[in-house]
């Protein structure tokens, strides 16, 4: 895959995003709930900003790990979120599993990129 298809992808996925979160956010009902809904789309704007400041780096197994390792830590914010804010056990189990996994996962992207450094195609 050449580099502009790689770029013309990562901006797609980022343009989806963004189109996502929008309806997401306007398709929302307000309630007593909004600062939790805000420190939630909160995650996802940093994480579509951040992300988009991405430079591809021709490379595809690098540039998925440089965007996973941001995903990941928005899904972490998110799921600090539910744990301060949300009431339901089981949820509240889910959220501290999912800062537990990414977090290793994080470290794993992270371990690989020290060893592998980027390279151009």
């Amino acid at each position: 895959m050449s580099k502009a298809v790689r770029k013309g992808l990562l901006q797609l996925i980022f343009v989806a995003t963004l189109v996502v979160t929008s309806l997401t956010q306007n398709s929302h009902v307000h309630s007593g709930n909004d600062s939790a809904w805000s420190d939630l789309t909160a995650s996802m704007e940093k994480m579509n900003l951040t992300m988009a400041t991405v430079k591809p780096s021709g490379h595809s197994d690098t540039d998925f790990v440089a965007l996973m390792i941001l995903h990941h830590q928005a899904a972490i914010a998110m799921a600090k979120s539910e744990l301060l804010r949300g009431s339901d056990p089981q949820i509240r189990r889910l959220a501290q599993e999912i800062i537990t996994d990414q977090q290793s996962e994080i470290e794993l992207m992270q371990l690989w990129s020290v060893k592998h450094p980027a390279r151009r195609q």
